[in-house]
């Protein structure tokens, strides 16, 4: 497998935009990674396309039908929360193999004010559906039933959860590109309305609609466009689902899967968990990032409430050892959920290349740099990104 580095990045706001199409979205923050990277449409040798509400209706080519069609290969990937990051892996392989030079990947999603997801909307056969018999498949009660697993076992506090949605909100203040950008107290989250315990409204992503952009190259490209700038290798890119195991299915598996994807990245990219500078995590709600503490290595099993609690070490704030989230994570940027995967990955670019997209939040000396999703059902991607 070759070496591939991302040459140009894009990213719009993520907020609503109802005068918008999804292409026009995804267009837009494809032109500016295709600026970014100093190259034009016509050096992109294939695209992937990411987003799951359209996942039928040909988003990929509706793009190139805004930035120009040049006959190139169009894929279009849906696969769940992990729809953006697969569109990046697929992008990435072509390059890897050998079979291309210049990929581009987009994710991007119109979501508004959508709502809860789960619970057996969307069409899913209501013969299969356990909403309302056992359990709940509605996306808060899902990652609230891993929360509460983990006070369970472990003796974690709502005040563990509260603090990281405290944590990632102040973040969000640095970061223009965030849906909020308001700062909260632990109290503000604690006595916000309850929406699934421990889950509290803060502690919870909001949906909305976003899109970004990464294009990525070989290194002979790079050394053709880049021109002495600094760009970020893709050191890992890894996608897993869940393997057969006899479980309770009032209680999704939200780790298993992430456990094997950062193993096996960690291990093809020759770090550890204490190498990375900084983690973009699926924080879909506070619980999960919590959890995901544990998943990615970032700390010892039962040890994240005291990872979250810590000051002056390896805690999860910025200025910390582990940072997690700086952009201000899905609680405060929002999970158009095609999106996403593409939008961690540009944010941990920016910290590893010093790019002034990423100035107010800036990590110092960022060397190695994580970006996770999963999606239920289930997917994982991990891609570990270095200079």
């Amino acid at each position: 497998m070759r070496n591939v580095y991302v040459l140009g990045t894009g990213m719009i706001k993520f907020g609503r935009y109802p005068e918008k199409s999804v292409p026009e979205l995804g267009a837009d923050a494809a032109l500016m990674a295709i600026k970014d990277a100093g190259v034009t449409i016509q050096d992109v040798e294939l695209f992937a396309s990411g987003n799951l509400y359209q996942s039928n209706a040909m988003v990929g080519q509706r793009i190139l039908q805004q930035i120009g069609q040049t006959g190139i290969p169009v894929i279009n990937v849906s696969n769940a929360c992990a729809t953006g990051s697969t569109a990046f892996r697929e992008a990435y392989m072509a390059v890897a193999s050998g079979m291309y030079d210049v990929t581009m990947a987009v994710g991007v999603e119109q979501m508004g004010k959508q709502g809860l997801l789960g619970g057996g909307g969307g069409g899913s056969d209501p013969a299969y559906s356990t909403e309302g018999r056992i359990g709940s498949g509605l996306m808060p009660a899902v990652f609230g039933q891993a929360g509460i697993e983990h006070m369970r076992k472990y003796g974690t506090k709502l005040e563990h959860f509260a603090k990281i949605s405290v944590k990632s909100h102040k973040h969000a203040t640095r970061n223009p590109y965030s849906q909020y950008r308001n700062e909260v107290s632990l109290e503000d989250v604690m006595n916000a309305r309850m929406v699934a315990y421990p889950n509290t409204l803060y502690m919870c992503c909001p949906t909305g609609d976003g899109a970004a952009c990464a294009i990525l190259v070989s290194e002979d490209k790079l050394k053709q466009y880049a021109q002495g700038r600094k760009r970020a290798r893709v050191a890992a890119s890894v996608l897993t689902s869940d393997p057969y195991t006899e479980r309770d299915l009032t209680l999704p598996d939200v780790s298993t899967l992430t456990r094997r994807a950062a193993q096996k990245a960690y291990e093809i990219a020759g770090v550890g968990p204490k190498d990375v500078s900084l983690t973009e995590l699926h924080d879909c709600f506070a619980t999960a990032e919590l959890v995901h503490y544990e998943n990615l290595g970032l700390c010892g099993d039962g040890e994240a409430g005291k990872f979250i609690d810590e000051r002056g070490g390896q805690h999860p704030d910025l200025g910390g050892k582990s940072p997690v989230n700086v952009s201000g994570g899905l609680l405060s940027k929002g999970h158009p959920l095609g999106a996403t995967g593409v939008a961690n990955i540009c944010e941990v670019v920016w910290h590893l290349t010093g790019d002034d997209r990423a100035k107010e939040r800036q990590v110092p000396n960022a060397k190695v740099g994580m970006a996770h999703v999963i999606g239920l059902g289930s997917a994982c991607t991990i891609h570990i990104l270095t200079v």
